[in-house]
């Protein structure tokens, strides 16, 4: 093999050669990795004839089409953009012909060899230039097209994006204010009336309590589309669509129609009452029960509401066609593969995900998958139908959020990609390299790699896509919210890339346009009136951290992971202001487990350290920082005098566990998200990285429902503390 075109190869797709890892040392990818990566990437690397001409004919292609698929920069630059053409047409007079996404034209005349020529090239003996032209233009942010028009005719057409410098910030963190909010995982919630699962009343109700405390915000899990037909495929970072909603959380009880005689004659049955109840009581979400009673329920309600409203001229009728229209071909996918998973299932037939579906379903755009769509019109139609609702139940809550006047309402986080049998995958196959997973390198959470199964985009094709894979998912995930938490940022810029069958320690980095995708973000971030906060944890360049920051993406900081050198944790009056603090996150322990050495004993227990050396250091490790923390509190007046400054004599309790909180809530931070498992001080975490079967991740829910955690006059206290210590921390 010609190891200088792998080598050219390497570069051009973005594949990393060497990066510091998270303890600061310098690391090297092996060859063999990078080699495979560009085989997960669809390059024949074993085959040096094969690949010689596969790079060729890419070269072509690139070659024969005048402009590139797309083209995104500020909105305060002249346009400009490259085009290759023959040398006997570079002299010829060419138009841009720019249409707005407003439909307006604009047209603006130019000359290819007026540019400055960059690059020239030979292809069946033709000469072939590619120029840089830059044209005074003044283009609105947005979408739009350009044209190359000749002679009335256009040989190309790319798509010109045009985004603000920055992202959209509230008002409210302008003016300096600190604010607060809480981090919950909706489906741990418990209330008195949900059916064992949290759901979309139950944060309609969490939001305006919080309100009425002084929070400004709740933060969210993934709520992306999951499995109906697969609910124990529970997490919420291993979705199948990250653009639609998981259906789960709808509250069957608030939908027109629920009140019907048909329907109350399903869920007053005793044993659907009687699965309800167990369901309710349960420490653990039981997926597969509380999956099968809303879908019964559901499917009863949406028949009543099919004759009642959808197979008429109603009001109902249109909202629904139009949602349906507006949602395009990405919604009719998440339908259809919903239910042919169903479908299969019900048959005993293999259907976790769409690489065992029976060969001719496939591919979304199969023939066999279009006539069994139409063949099950109905059933898919209900699918479209749970979409809807779910949409209107959590634009809903955010409206409980507006009434409230929280100044940042509901954010939603979102995951970094979705699950190899995903219907994302199954209808976009050309943008997944399905033979990789997306993962991390070893690092502190966790000492060997993580791969979470998650295949990546492929950058090239995303760019070849024009970036609208990218800017669906950022338009659907704001919608309706006042932030959107970006799960490990990162990758935006890179991705650690694992190909299949491989260690996580056998990975590399994989680079994306990252400039291009800021600037998407910061576009959509104004459009939805959305901030953007990126969770820069892990192995995360400086370089990275100061982009983000001028792009108005604001930092995540973890407090038991601002730690200085000599062990001591920096004050949160240190933080960088255009950040949002937090002191656990849902892949830690929560503050009991952490200063209990609750996650070590697990982690021993489910064999996640490698050795006892390693496990006694991390123990030693602990005991040193819960004296740094004692310390750092004593410090700052931040717990009283009566806990002791002696980290043996200190068991974790409410006084330091609410002073820990408040402590936080005086930093710098504009934002403060604190977890309502802290609040409850809970001793189980809700994941463990690098689990699967070994703990029931996902699953664990909040010790006391809503309604005892708004009733209880500690935790209300301990709000309006928060409160007003933000208050103080403007000053």
């Amino acid at each position: 093999m010609t190891s200088s075109l792998i080598d050219q190869l390497v570069e051009h797709r973005g594949i990393e050669s060497n990066y510091t890892d998270a303890w600061g040392k310098p690391a090297t990818i092996e060859s063999t990795v990078k080699k495979k990566l560009l085989n997960v990437m669809g390059y024949k690397v074993d085959d040096q004839a094969a690949l010689e001409e596969q790079v060729k004919q890419g070269m072509i292609k690139d070659w024969l089409t005048p402009l590139n698929p797309v083209h995104v920069q500020r909105n305060n630059d002249a346009l400009s953009f490259f085009v290759r053409l023959p040398i006997e047409l570079v002299t010829d007079e060419y138009t841009a012909q720019i249409t707005l996404e407003s439909g307006d034209v604009q047209r603006v005349t130019f000359e290819p060899i007026e540019g400055e020529l960059v690059n020239v090239n030979h292809i069946d003996e033709i000469e072939f230039h590619e120029y840089f032209i830059s044209i005074e233009c003044n283009l609105p942010l947005g979408y739009h097209t350009l044209a190359l028009v000749v002679d009335d005719e256009s040989l190309s057409e790319m798509r010109v994006i045009i985004a603000p410098d920055a992202c959209y910030q509230p008002q409210t963190l302008v003016d300096g204010n600190k604010v607060w909010g809480l981090s919950v995982q909706l489906y741990c919630v418990r209330s008195d009336h949900n059916w064992g699962i949290g759901d979309f009343s139950d944060l309609a109700y969490l939001t305006a309590e919080a309100a009425k405390t002084g929070a400004d915000f709740i933060g969210l899990n993934p709520i992306h589309s999951l499995y109906p037909a697969n609910p124990g495929a529970c997490s919420p970072y291993g979705p199948s669509s990250r653009r639609w909603l998981n259906f789960i959380y709808i509250d069957v009880t608030a939908i027109d129609g629920f009140h019907q005689p048909s329907v109350q004659a399903i869920v007053n049955q005793v044993d659907f009452k009687e699965s309800i109840d167990h369901a309710r009581a349960a420490d653990l979400v039981d997926y597969p029960s509380v999956t099968k009673l809303k879908l019964d329920a559901l499917s009863a309600v949406f028949d009543w509401q099919a004759q009642q409203y959808l197979s008429k001229n109603t009001q109902q009728n249109r909202s629904f066609k139009a949602f349906i229209e507006q949602g395009g071909e990405s919604l009719q996918t998440i339908a259809v593969y919903d239910a042919l998973q169903e479908d299969l299932a019900s048959k005993g037939k293999a259907s976790w995900g769409w690489p065992v579906f029976p060969d001719e379903y496939a591919d979304f755009d199969s023939p066999a998958v279009a006539k069994f769509a139409k063949a099950n019109a109905k059933r898919v139609q209900f699918f479209l139908w749970l979409q809807w609702q779910a949409a209107l139940q959590f634009e809903k809550a955010n409206k409980v959020a507006q009434e409230h006047k929280m100044q940042i309402g509901l954010y939603r986080d979102l995951a970094v990609g979705v699950s190899e049998g995903s219907a994302e995958i199954w209808g976009n196959k050309a943008l997944y390299c399905t033979d990789a997973s997306v993962g991390a390198p070893p690092d502190i959470l966790g000492p060997l790699g993580q791969t979470w199964g998650l295949p990546p985009m492929d950058p090239l094709k995303l760019y070849e896509q024009a970036y609208q894979p990218i800017i669906d998912l950022f338009s659907s995930n704001m919608h309706a919210t006042g932030a959107l938490r970006i799960d490990h940022v990162m990758a935006l810029l890179r991705l650690w890339w694992v190909p299949k069958g491989d260690s996580a320690k056998q990975g590399g980095y994989v680079y994306y346009p990252v400039d291009d995708l800021l600037a998407i973000l910061a576009l959509e971030s104004h459009r939805n009136q959305a901030m953007v906060i990126g969770e820069d944890l892990g192995t995360v360049p400086e370089e990275i951290r100061e982009k983000l920051a001028d792009n108005g993406v604001y930092s995540y900081r973890v407090f038991f992971f601002e730690q200085a050198k000599d062990g001591g944790f920096f004050s949160p009056s240190h933080y960088p202001v255009q950040s949002m603090s937090t002191l656990t996150t849902h892949d830690m322990p929560t503050l009991n487990g952490f200063w209990h050495c609750d996650d070590l004993q697990l982690g021993k227990t489910l064999g996640l350290y490698p050795t006892e050396e390693i496990l006694a250091s991390l123990y030693k490790s602990r005991h040193d920082n819960k004296q740094a923390i004692l310390d750092t509190l004593h410090g700052h007046g931040s717990i009283s005098e009566e806990i002791s400054r002696d980290v043996n004599q200190v068991g974790m309790t409410k006084a330091l566990n609410f002073g820990m909180q408040t402590h936080m809530a005086s930093g710098s931070s504009s934002l403060l998200s604190l977890q309502l498992e802290d609040w409850l001080e809970m001793d189980e975490p809700v994941n463990i990285p690098g689990t699967f079967n070994e703990y029931p991740n996902w699953q664990r829910k909040l010790s006391h429902s809503l309604q005892d955690i708004f009733a209880n006059s500690e935790l209300q206290s301990l709000a309006h503390r928060l409160t007003e210590v933000r208050r103080q921390a403007k000053q």
